[in-house]
Parts: structure tokens; C-alpha cells; sequence
């Protein structure tokens, strides 16, 4: 290497111009798609096999090394009938054209494997994920070009250390005070607009939902089909109410897909929905609202301590939900 202080290599050409060392190399370099045809070529010992390899024709391959052989102003090959050899000068350009081809591959493979070692695992609910997370994640990957995003929706409470997740965002009752969940869930009952419409079965009052589909997740044997629904019904002051028939889901949002389907009402959890309600797929019939003393917490494994884009991915969780809630 020079010295940070030395002054580049001048060099004079023929036509009276100087240029640095530098440009010199630049300038009198084949391009890179002329020395993959001649390493190809130099391999094989012949025009049409490398032309096959390279998806070329023949012809094209012979023109790519005239062309590397006019710039030297030496021949690489000796052309003789029906076979190809290498001159000395031949030989030495193979050799530093494998060397810097095998280079500039490591050199690419470092740089994928390390660009793709740059990701985040993310696990949650299958409603939180569907519902709030997946409509704002474009925002994190904007900003976050060249982070792997993993996300894993699921009922199950995966070990973060054993599944090697970074980040998740538990549903659970709500813990100490002094540790504050993403946000606080509500519930109220949705339907389509056309189900609110619709005359001839009314839903004016809570009592309106005898006559009414009930939209539910399944639930064990030893609870409830409205489990999911108590809070509400203790508010309103309905805990017996049992609705006219019921549509079971494994999941909640499939029962959220049949209510804007207009089948039925189901349990809305807010503020998982307030899209659904501000584009109108959704809406609430009663105005009475009860938490559910649930939340979403953000988790980060402590083996993601030492990951800035786990990291920034909680804290953007984070930023996220007190926007929306504002």
C-alpha cells in the first residue's frame, strides 16, 4: 500500500496525456463478459463448448476473444484444424483470470451470507399477526431494507430460546403495572353493515342477539361456546343470553372473516379491528365496550440482546401501537 501522503503514479501516453496509474488499469481491462467466454474457452479448448455453456453461439464466443486479443495485441490461442490450444500468453491469462474469478465468487458469497445473517423471528397470535401486525409491517421493511422478517403465527407459546425466535408478542392476562403491554384489549360485538341493515331481524339491544348467529371460536368441552364473549355479556348485563344457532372457528379471525361475510356476530377485539371499523367492513352494533383484563406484551430473547434489528423491530412495536391508540 502507498502512503496516505504519496502522490499517484503518472504516467505519459502517446498522445501526450497523462493519467494515473489508476485510470491506466481501469481503461486497459476486458470487460468482465469477455473473460468469462475466454476462461470458458481456455478450459475446454473450444469456441462451441464454451458457447453451449455460456448460452452463446460460436460465432460469438470467437468474436469475444478477438476482441481480448486485439486489446493485448497478442493471440491466446493457437487455432488449429478442429482444436484450440493455449500460447504462454494464453496460459497466463488463465491463470490470473481463475485467480480473480475465484475471487470476485468468494468475495460475492461473503457478501450474501452476510446481508442474509441480518433477520429478525418474530412469533405471535394468529389475530394479532393477521389483524395489526402484517397491514403495518411494509413500515419496518422500508426502513429496514436488508433485514430477513420471520414471522411465525400460531395459538402455540413457543420457547424463544428452543425455536431461536427474537421477538414476540404475547396474549395473557394483565400482568404488573409496572410492566406496560403493547395496549389493553376491549370487547364488543361486530356484524356487516348489511346485517345491522337488515329490518326484518333487528339489532337495536343486546337482548336483539337471541335472534342473531352466533360467531365463535371452538372451545373445550368443559367451557362455553361464549366464553369469549363473558366480558361483554357481564357489562351489558346478559350473562345467560344464548343466541338462536352458532358458527364454530378454530381460529378467531376466520370467525371475523364470516362476520364481514355477513353470517353472523362475533366478539370483536379491540384494537386489533379499528381498520375494520374506520373502512366500514366492519360494525358495532351496541355502543357498550368491556376489557377483557388481557393485553399484548412485547418479549425480546435475551439471545437477541446483542441484535440491533431485534432490537429496533421492539421498539418500532412499540412506536406502532402508541400511534395507533392516538
Amino acid at each position: 500500500m502507498h502512503p496516505a501522503n504519496a502522490k499517484p503514479i503518472i504516467s505519459a501516453k502517446p498522445s501526450g496525456k497523462t493519467v494515473t496509474a489508476s485510470a491506466i488499469a481501469r481503461a486497459e481491462l476486458p470487460r468482465l463478459d469477455l473473460l468469462r467466454s475466454f476462461e470458458a474457452a481456455a478450459r475446454t479448448l473450444s469456441f462451441t463448448l464454451a458457447a453451449d455453456e455460456l448460452f452463446l453461439t460460436q460465432s460469438a464466443v470467437s468474436r469475444q476473444i478477438q476482441q481480448i486479443e486485439q486489446g493485448l495485441g497478442v493471440p491466446l490461442f493457437v487455432r488449429q484444424h478442429r482444436a484450440l490450444a493455449l500460447t504462454e500468453a494464453g496460459r497466463v491469462m488463465q491463470r490470473a483470470v481463475i485467480d480473480c474469478l475465484e475471487r470476485l465468487r468468494d468475495a460475492t458469497a461473503l457478501v450474501r451470507s452476510a446481508s442474509t445473517l441480518r433477520q429478525v423471528s418474530i412469533t405471535t397470535t394468529p389475530g394479532f399477526a393477521s389483524m395489526w401486525l402484517i397491514p403495518r409491517l411494509a413500515k419496518f421493511t422500508a426502513s429496514h431494507p436488508l433485514v430477513d422478517v420471520r414471522l411465525s403465527a400460531t395459538l402455540d407459546v413457543l420457547d424463544l430460546a428452543r425455536s431461536q425466535i427474537d421477538v414476540a408478542v404475547r396474549f395473557g392476562p394483565i400482568r404488573d403495572a409496572a410492566e406496560r403491554p403493547l395496549f389493553e384489549e376491549t370487547v364488543q360485538p361486530v356484524c356487516s353493515p348489511a346485517l345491522l341493515r337488515n329490518p326484518k331481524n333487528p339489532l337495536k339491544k343486546p337482548a336483539d342477539l337471541a335472534n342473531h348467529t352466533l360467531l365463535t371460536i371452538d372451545m373445550p368441552a368443559a367451557f362455553s361456546p361464549t366464553t369469549d364473549w363473558e366480558p361483554w355479556l357481564e357489562v351489558m348485563g346478559v350473562p345467560e343470553l344464548r343466541m338462536k344457532n352458532t358458527l364454530r372457528f378454530s381460529l378467531w379471525t376466520d370467525s371475523i372473516g364470516a362476520a364481514v361475510a355477513g353470517q353472523g356476530v362475533a366478539i370483536g377485539r379491540f384494537p386489533l379491528l379499528n381498520e375494520y371499523l374506520k373502512d366500514k367492513r366492519l360494525v358495532t352494533p351496541f355502543r357498550g365496550t368491556a376489557a377483557s383484563q388481557r393485553g399484548y406484551y412485547v418479549e425480546v430473547a435475551p439471545h437477541a440482546a446483542g441484535n440491533a434489528d431485534a432490537q429496533d423491530f421492539a421498539k418500532w412495536l412499540r412506536e406502532a401501537a402508541d400511534t395507533a391508540l392516538t
